[in-house]
């Protein structure tokens, strides 16, 4: 009898431990193939289009110096809610055009679920979904489209080399991630990640 009751024990603890092992499988096979839906129905969103969009303005940003100041140009930079675009001063008027000709300065738009956050001395501006107007004027049979008089940019780039103070983050409106990147007062172009950021 006592036999009986061991061997019914080592019976239950064999299944149990059996029991054990399907089931950490099948929990690790649940997980597998969730992660694949939620990647594939964009859930988790792809945080290397964010990284992109940032390291492109970084560079461009990066460039645009390297111009102005071999050049002895002044650039600008005007950002709007769902993209940006760069602007060079003429120095005989004094007035701001938009760069036309230019495919590294051309304006750009991110994708349809971003947009940008500008802080200037650590406020919030405010910005506009579109562009600021512009008007064309034949000026020596090449087309160029000028700002409004009291036009100014959110950032100057100046041939001097300095580089206007801001922090700008992109975010992905489906579920709030962000890259940041911001200019210091000496002129140190970083990408921040999150937590940095919130600091």
């Amino acid at each position: 009898m006592i036999a009986a009751a061991r061997d019914r024990q080592d019976a239950v603890r064999k299944h149990g431990a059996f029991t054990l092992i399907e089931l950490l499988v099948v929990v690790v096979i649940i997980g597998i193939v969730s992660s694949f839906l939620l990647l594939s129905f964009g859930i988790l969103g792809n945080d290397r289009a964010l990284d992109q969009q940032v390291r492109r303005l970084g560079s461009l940003l990066e460039l645009t110096r390297d111009e102005a100041t071999l050049q002895g140009r002044d650039f600008g930079l005007e950002v709007m809610q769902g993209g940006y675009r760069f602007v060079e001063l003429d120095p005989i008027l004094g007035q701001w055009s938009e760069v036309v000709g230019d495919d590294m300065l051309k304006s750009r738009q991110l994708e349809e679920d971003m947009e940008i956050e500008l802080y200037i001395e650590d406020r919030k501006v405010v910005l506009s979904r579109d562009p600021a107007k512009t008007e064309r004027k034949q000026d020596n049979q090449m087309n160029q489209r000028n700002l409004r008089e009291d036009y100014a940019p959110h950032v100057l780039i100046l041939s001097s080399g300095d580089l206007s103070p801001f922090r700008m983050t992109i975010v992905r409106a489906a579920d709030r991630a962000r890259k940041t990147l911001s200019v210091s007062v000496a002129g140190e172009i970083r990408i921040e990640s999150d937590d940095q950021a919130a600091r």
